[in-house]
């Protein structure tokens, strides 16, 4: 889905929710690829749908712990409206990787 889904599209959030959960990522996980998954890409959400992430490592390495700690701690006490769940595609089970690839969005890139 990555791919097919245009530059606007903003997962059903307003801009300055997106812009925050952007931001918090480039600053606690700058090195890491981050999919959005669930609800928020398959039209089945509402406003207050939480925001699914994969965070995904270099080479597909682990998160280090304190860092992942970190983002969902700001994630939980910022203004943002809705849940939002960072975890770590390292540490997914397997059978996990393949429902979150039928339908993904690439929500950032890595910066680093």
């Amino acid at each position: 889905m990555s791919d097919a889904v245009h530059q606007d599209f903003k997962l059903g959030m307003e801009t300055r929710y997106l812009d925050e959960v952007k931001t918090l990522l480039a600053k606690f996980v700058p090195d890491a690829e981050v999919w959005v998954y669930g609800s928020r890409v398959t039209d089945k959400s509402h406003p207050a749908s939480d925001l699914d992430l994969a965070l995904r490592g270099p080479g597909l390495s682990k998160i280090d712990d304190n860092k992942l700690a970190q983002l969902n701690a700001s994630f939980n006490e910022s203004d943002i409206p809705f849940i939002v769940v960072a975890q770590d595609w390292a540490r997914l089970p397997e059978s996990f990787h393949r429902e979150i690839e039928k339908v993904y969005f690439v929500l950032a890139p890595p910066t680093v």
